[in-house]
C-alpha cells in the first residue's frame, strides 16, 4: 500500500473524533454515577427496611406483577399468600423492584392514618391521574389535598344530598318508563335488557343533575361525546392486555406513559372531553352566578363551591385548572364507581332469587318511596344488599403507595421475617412501596369467616354476623372499599344514597334472572376500572331477562 493512499482526518473531523469521544465518556460516567445511586439506595432500603418472607417470583421481567394483573381474582391471590407468608409480606414486582403487601387490621389502619403525609401515590399513579383527570383531589396530596377536600366537603354533608334525593329518583324512574315501554311491546312479557348500559346512562345523568345541574339526556337516548368516550374503554381487550404490559413496566419508568398507545389517546380524549364540558357549565354557572341566579342554596352545590373557591378572597382558594380537575374527578367517580356497583347488585340479585324476592318483600312492605333518611334507617335488608355488593365487589381492587419517610408499621400479629426471626412490626424505608388489596381484606376468610366469599347479605343483620378480626377494619361499616383516612372517599353518602335509590325502585318494579341461567360465568374485564362482564358478551355486556313484577 501506497503511503500517499492513507486518508489522513482533516482538524474537523480530528475535532469530531475527540468529541464524540468526550460524549461517550460523559455518558460512561453519567451511566456509573446512576448506577451507584442506585446501589447506594437499595443498601439504604434493605438495610432499614424489615426484610419478609413471599412468593418467588414467576417472572424475570414482571416478578409475579403480570399474574396479578391477569388474574380474575387477585384477591385470591393475595390471601393464599397471606395464608403462607403471615400478615405482612414482601413480593417481587417489575424489573427486581419489591413491594410491602400489608393483610392486618392494625397495620392498614397505621397506614391510613398517615396516608397523603408519609405515604403518597407512586410516580406511575400521579402520572395515569393527571393524564386522566388533571392536578385534583386524586393528584393532590398534603396540605394542598387537605384544602381542595375542605373546600368540596359541604356538597356531600347529609343536608346537602337529602336535597339530592329527588334526582336519584328521577333518574330510576326514567329507566323503568323506559323498560316498561319495551316490556310493553314483548310477547311473553319479558324482555332482554343490557343493564349494564343503563346503569352506566343512570349514574351519568344523576351525577350531570346533582353536581352540575347538567342533564346528559343518556337515559332519553342522547350521545354526549363523554358517554362514547367512556363507552370505548373496555371494547376491545386485545388493547387492554397490551396496556397491561405498558402499565407494568410504567411502573418501572413511569415515562413510558407518554408512548402514545390506543388506551392513552383514549385517556387524552376523555381528558380533552371532561375539560371542554367541565368549562362549558363552569362558564354557564358563573354567568348565572353574576346575575344572581340561584344564589344561596347554589353555594353549597357542587359546582356553586367550586365557582366560590376561584375567588382570589376565598379562604380555601383554587386555581382554575384545580376546579376543573375536581369537576373532571367528579363525573368520573359518580359515573364509573356507582355504575359498577349497581350492575354487580343485579348480577348477584338475578343468581340469588330467594334475596331478590326477599328484598322486594321488605320494600313492598315499605310502601311510598323512601325518603333519604329513611333509606338510611328503616330499610335494613336493602342496607345489608347494598353493603355486601360492597364488600364482594369493590370497584378498585387494590392500590400502592410509596412511603416517602422513614416509618414503623405495628402488627396485630407476629410474622416471621426472611432471616427466621420472629417479629411483631415492620421498619420501613423511604422509598418503599406498599400495597393493600381491598378485595382482598373485605373478602378474606382469616377476617370475615369461613363464609366471607358468599353473597350472604344476613351478615349485616345478625349479631355475631361481623366477627372480632373484621370490627378490627377500620373503615366504613368494617369495609376498605371506600378506604379509610385523610384520603376516604369524599362522596360515600352520596354513592350509597344513589345506590339504594335506583336499587329500591328496579327490585320493587321488576323480576331480574340471568339470561342463560343461574350458573351462568360473569369474568371481570378492564374498562376504566374492572367491569363485570358475562362471558361470551362483548364489550361489558351483561345481559339479564327482565319482567314486570305483578
Amino acid at each position: 500500500m501506497k503511503i500517499s493512499s492513507i486518508p489522513v482526518p482533516s482538524p474537523l473531523g480530528l475535532w469530531t473524533i475527540v468529541r464524540s469521544v468526550g460524549a461517550f465518556n460523559a455518558a460512561c460516567s453519567f451511566a456509573a454515577l446512576w448506577a451507584f445511586v442506585k446501589i447506594l439506595r437499595a443498601l439504604r432500603w434493605r438495610l432499614k427496611t424489615t426484610q419478609l418472607r413471599g412468593p418467588p417470583r414467576t417472572s424475570l421481567i414482571y416478578g409475579v406483577s403480570h399474574d396479578l394483573a391477569s388474574s380474575q381474582d387477585s384477591g385470591a391471590m393475595y390471601e393464599r399468600w397471606a395464608t403462607e407468608y403471615g400478615v405482612a409480606f414482601m413480593i417481587p414486582s417489575v424489573l427486581g423492584q419489591t413491594r410491602v403487601v400489608l393483610y392486618d387490621p392494625r397495620a392498614i389502619a397505621h397506614f391510613y392514618a398517615r396516608e397523603t403525609w408519609t405515604y403518597v401515590q407512586t410516580p406511575l399513579s400521579l402520572a395515569l391521574v393527571e393524564a386522566s383527570i388533571g392536578r385534583g383531589l386524586l393528584w393532590s396530596r398534603g396540605e394542598a389535598h387537605r384544602r381542595q377536600r375542605k373546600a368540596l366537603t359541604p356538597a356531600f354533608s347529609n343536608a346537602a344530598i337529602r336535597k339530592l334525593t329527588s334526582v336519584f329518583y328521577d333518574s330510576a324512574y326514567k329507566t323503568k318508563g323506559a323498560w316498561d315501554a319495551d316490556l310493553e311491546s314483548s310477547k311473553d312479557g319479558s324482555a332482554v335488557i343490557e343493564v349494564q348500559n343503563w346503569m352506566n346512562h343512570i349514574s351519568l345523568d344523576t351525577i350531570g343533575i346533582a353536581g352540575f345541574s347538567h342533564d346528559f339526556g343518556s337515559l332519553h337516548g342522547e350521545r354526549a361525546s363523554v358517554t362514547e368516550v367512556f363507552d370505548t374503554f373496555g371494547n376491545n381487550q386485545q388493547a387492554s392486555a397490551v396496556n397491561q404490559v405498558f402499565i407494568l413496566l410504567a411502573s418501572a419508568f413511569p415515562i413510558i406513559t407518554k408512548i402514545p398507545t390506543r388506551r392513552s389517546n383514549l385517556t387524552k380524549k376523555l381528558s380533552v372531553t371532561m375539560g371542554e364540558i367541565s368549562e362549558d357549565l363552569l362558564t354557564r354557572s358563573r354567568r348565572e352566578k353574576d346575575v344572581n341566579v340561584g344564589e344561596g342554596d347554589e353555594e353549597k352545590s357542587i359546582i356553586g363551591l367550586l365557582i366560590k373557591s376561584e375567588g382570589q378572597d376565598a379562604e380555601l382558594h383554587m386555581s382554575e385548572e384545580e376546579v376543573v380537575a375536581q369537576m373532571k374527578v367528579l363525573l368520573l367517580a359518580g359515573y364509573e364507581t356507582t355504575s359498577i356497583s349497581l350492575t354487580w347488585a343485579l348480577i348477584e340479585l338475578s343468581r340469588h332469587l330467594d334475596v331478590q324476592a326477599r328484598l322486594r318483600e321488605e320494600l313492598l312492605a315499605f310502601g311510598a318511596d323512601p325518603t333519604y333518611d329513611q333509606l338510611k334507617a328503616n330499610l335494613p335488608y336493602l342496607d345489608a344488599v347494598v353493603h355486601e355488593i360492597l364488600r364482594l365487589h369493590p370497584p378498585v381492587g387494590e392500590f400502592t403507595r410509596l412511603a416517602v419517610t422513614d416509618d414503623v408499621i405495628p402488627l396485630s400479629e407476629s410474622v416471621r421475617t426472611e432471616s427466621g426471626e420472629m417479629t411483631d412490626s415492620l421498619s420501613i424505608a423511604r422509598g418503599t412501596s406498599i400495597t393493600i388489596s381491598i378485595a382482598a381484606i373485605n373478602r378474606s376468610a382469616a377476617i370475615w369467616g369461613p363464609d366471607a366469599k358468599e353473597f350472604k347479605p344476613d351478615r349485616w343483620l345478625a349479631e355475631d354476623g361481623i366477627g372480632g378480626k373484621a370490627k378490627e377494619v377500620q373503615g366504613h361499616r368494617h369495609l376498605l372499599t371506600f378506604v379509610d383516612g385523610p384520603r376516604t372517599c369524599l362522596g360515600k353518602d352520596f354513592a350509597i344514597a344513589e345506590f339504594k335509590t335506583v336499587l329500591s325502585v328496579l327490585v320493587k318494579n321488576f323480576v331480574f334472572e340471568m339470561r342463560d341461567g343461574p350458573d351462568t360465568a360473569v369474568e371481570v374485564v378492564r374498562g376504566i376500572l374492572p367491569r363485570p362482564r358475562v362471558v361470551g358478551e362483548d364489550g361489558i355486556g351483561v345481559p339479564l331477562r327482565v319482567r314486570r313484577y305483578e
